[in-house]
């Protein structure tokens, strides 16, 4: 009897290259409330991260109140940034990306899914850019669960594909996915071409690191052949 595969994929930083628009439109956030600008490298830091816990995280003395306003602004400027430069249809995806998900989407065994701080319409926009929709069996965004790296999101993620953990992969370019998997009972893989530094990543758990996405399903097999 054949054994039941799930990969689940982050999609920021491991899927989509949005790097430019998240800066854009959290430094117009910042900048309408008057509050002083993260730099390029903090912004990308907390990536991943659900929205109110990334802005937390980049002013931790911040209150409550105006945590609220930011994430707000965040997502009123990332929809007129959508409509200028047309959001995730102008983030390309990384390259190797869609032959990755082609060639592991028709095996039978395999079932693919995503975990994403994006919230769904996020995704959804994500999904019609590049036409995803169709590779994934489970959709996990930060609408319905707890920021990463609280597992919430890969339990329902097994729930929904019937997968054991054992045989379940987080595959994400940061630390939170790293932490999430490891606290979902996954195996992990960290991709080096998104916004953490390999140091990160290994300190996070990462049970394989690959620099390319060619490297990827090699990467699974190693993992689900050792579970």
């Amino acid at each position: 009897m054949t054994t039941l595969k799930l990969a689940v994929f982050d999609v920021d930083g491991t899927l989509i290259d949005s790097q430019d628009f998240i800066v854009e439109a959290m430094n117009r956030a910042f900048g309408e409330m008057g509050v002083a600008l993260p730099t390029r490298d903090e912004v990308l830091s907390i990536v991943g991260l659900s929205l109110h816990d990334a802005i937390a995280r980049l002013v931790p003395d911040m209150s409550e109140r105006d945590v609220d306003i930011a994430a707000q602004q965040y997502k009123d400027m990332f929809i007129k940034l959508r409509a200028e430069k047309g959001g995730e249809a102008a983030a390309p995806m990384y390259s190797g990306a869609r032959e990755a998900l082609e060639a592991l989407h028709p095996r039978d065994e395999v079932l693919l899914g995503v975990a994403t701080g994006k919230a769904r319409r996020g995704l959804d926009h994500a999904y019609d850019a590049h036409d995803l929709r169709k590779f994934f069996a489970t959709h996990q965004t930060a609408d319905d669960h707890p920021s990463k790296p609280h597992p919430s999101m890969l339990k329902r993620a097994l729930s929904e594909t019937g997968a054991e953990a054992a045989q379940a992969v987080m595959i994400g370019d940061t630390s939170f996915d790293m932490e999430m998997g490891k606290a979902a009972g996954f195996r992990t893989i960290g991709v080096t071409w998104g916004y953490h530094p390999r140091e990160r990543l290994i300190a996070a758990g990462a049970d394989i690191l690959i620099d390319a996405f060619a490297d990827l399903p090699a990467a699974l097999d190693k993992l689900w052949g050792t579970a």
